[in-house]
């Protein structure tokens, strides 16, 4: 039990130490930027044919240009239909802070839906479109903290840690929205 719980730690380390940048910039928040560099780069990712019969959804996902587990979640959200427009900078706090998203929250990118609610880590694009179908007036969007194993753009093999999706509350509070237990909940 000692050594899988090891191994884990040591995956999760190595995921995490990829998505780090060694030269962290403040965010550009000008949307003029056409050109690709690493910080305001705007890409619109969309796969012709992988929108559903459910409304179109566009999320405004803003992560470091490095980060592979991003990527790997953007292109979850493609496949589930979401129209993925990605932003790079090279230092998000700036873009959690503008959004209210306090540490404890905190995950390796966040996403905006066009009504300015927040998507912060490796949600699952169904809680997502779950979420603006509802009505939360005193909420800012959803989380998933830190980087579950698992989790869309997370996996490893067959691996899976259980995690909960909060609901993050204008006052700063969370509470539980969705508790993942197994990866068929995804």
């Amino acid at each position: 039990m000692k050594l899988t719980l090891a191994a884990i730690v040591l995956v999760a380390v190595a995921l995490l130490t990829g998505c780090k940048d060694t030269d962290p910039v403040m965010p550009d928040t000008s949307a003029s930027s056409s050109s690709e560099h690493s910080s305001g780069t705007e890409h619109s990712n969309t796969m012709p044919g992988s929108a559903d019969k459910t409304a179109e959804l566009t999320l405004t996902v803003y992560k470091t240009p490095s980060c592979g587990c991003c990527k790997k979640w953007v292109s979850h959200l493609e496949q589930q239909g979401v129209v993925a427009q990605t932003k790079n900078y090279d230092d998000l706090s700036g873009i959690k802070t503008r959004y209210g998203i306090t540490p404890q929250y905190y995950s390796c990118h966040t996403a905006v839906s066009e009504q300015g609610y927040v998507f912060e880590g490796h949600i699952p694009a169904k809680y997502i479109r779950q979420f603006l179908a509802e009505s939360h007036p005193d909420a800012i969007g959803l989380s998933v903290p830190a980087m579950p194993l698992g989790s869309p753009g997370m996996e490893v093999e067959d691996r899976f840690m259980p995690y909960d999706i909060l609901l993050l509350h204008k006052d700063g509070s969370a509470r539980v929205y969705a508790h993942i237990s197994n990866a068929a909940m995804q």
